[in-house]
């Protein structure tokens, strides 16, 4: 439907106020247009509609990515939340479109077909994480070639993955190492496609799969001999370890200037514990048991300290303390006292005071 004159000096005029706003900042427009999106959305007509999203789209660059991230949040379970806000939000950067891929019931298969298409690595991690995919998704998935969605896809226990999806999986194994171990996991592994495995994996994996899966004696006798002569033949260079790899990823990124809160994030996301406490010791440039100690033994004070040093925003903090604490096994709970002393450090101490606040302590010991 096209716009009328009106329409068009409708727009003008809110995207005047946008671009040049007196008593009003960009981000009280944005979320005073986005709740009033989400609070009438069914009661909109579709010019009223078209103008609230062009002044989302006109502002989202403009606007700080903790309050975009704190909608994204509030808006991630909502099954009454306009759809086409859900999909702007879905479409931002990863750090605020996650929350929502992983989340919303309103997303449907083929809204996660163009994420997988159209976006980056970062956005098909996401879909590859969201519980309940179906089939359809993980075969767009599968075909990726990006290891840490792939990854990300078979540790997914609820995704649904169908036979020749498991194929291109196995297949790529061959050659991704770090997709071996997390398939063998899958209970619903055919387990003839568990054989075929045999014949590059490890003697460790190999075991489990003997193990685990159901194969007649003549197969596995086969895939034994098949393996064992690979390794006489073609003698395999030393692979380095979980713990090596975490390591060689994280300087990396420290080199390229990539290693930041967005990253914490992601890997915390995907339930990395180890690769997250790594990365957030780089970052702040402590040792790894004074970062873990700072995180898990000292109280939410030391947390906040860690999060404000590190750039994560006060919006996500509690996110990031009760997804850590979970992977740790502890109680991610915050009581009313504890959530003050959360708020105080975020307010009261600046990036650079966090950073020397814990370095001070990692000196005291």
């Amino acid at each position: 439907m096209g716009l009328t004159a009106r329409d068009m000096s409708d727009m003008g005029r809110l995207a005047q106020l946008a671009a040049n706003p007196q008593d009003t900042t960009r981000e009280e427009i944005y979320l005073a247009v986005a709740s009033l999106y989400r609070v009438q959305g069914d009661h909109l007509n579709d010019r009223e509609k078209l103008l609230m999203r062009e002044i989302l789209l006109r502002l989202t660059r403009d606007v700080e990515m903790a309050i975009r991230i704190s909608l994204a949040e509030r808006l991630a379970d909502d099954t009454a939340a306009p759809n086409d806000l859900i999909l702007l939000l879905a479409d931002d950067t990863i750090e605020v479109a996650r929350p929502v891929i992983l989340r919303s019931p309103l997303l449907c298969d083929e809204d996660m077909l163009k994420l997988i298409a159209q976006s980056d690595a970062g956005h098909q991690e996401a879909v590859a994480a969201r519980p309940h995919i179906g089939e359809t998704v993980t075969a767009a998935l599968a075909k990726c070639d990006t290891e840490t969605v792939l990854v990300t896809l078979v540790r997914n226990s609820t995704a649904k993955l169908s036979g020749m999806t498991f194929e291109v999986l196995v297949d790529k194994s061959r050659a991704i190492a770090g997709l071996q171990e997390p398939i063998t996991r899958r209970k619903d592994l055919p387990p003839e496609l568990a054989t075929k495995m045999c014949n590059w994996v490890s003697d460790a994996l190999k075991s489990y799969i003997v193990r685990n899966y159901t194969m007649s004696d003549g197969t596995l006798e086969k895939a034994i001999a098949e393996a064992e002569q690979t390794v006489k033949s073609e003698p395999a260079a030393a692979r380095p370890t979980p713990a090596e790899s975490a390591n060689k990823l994280v300087e990396k990124l420290h080199v390229s200037g990539q290693l930041k809160a967005g990253f914490l994030l992601r890997v915390l996301h995907q339930g990395q514990i180890d690769l997250f406490d790594l990365a957030f010791a780089r970052i702040l440039e402590l040792p790894l048991a004074e970062l873990r100690q700072n995180l898990y033994e000292r109280g939410p004070k030391t947390v906040a300290l860690a999060c404000r040093a590190a750039g994560i925003d006060r919006c996500v903090f509690t996110t990031v303390f009760k997804l850590s604490r979970q992977a740790r096994l502890m109680k991610p709970v915050l009581n009313e006292p504890e959530l003050k002393i959360v708020e105080n450090a975020f307010t009261t101490y600046s990036k650079t005071e966090a950073r020397e606040e814990l370095q001070g302590l990692a000196k005291k010991g």
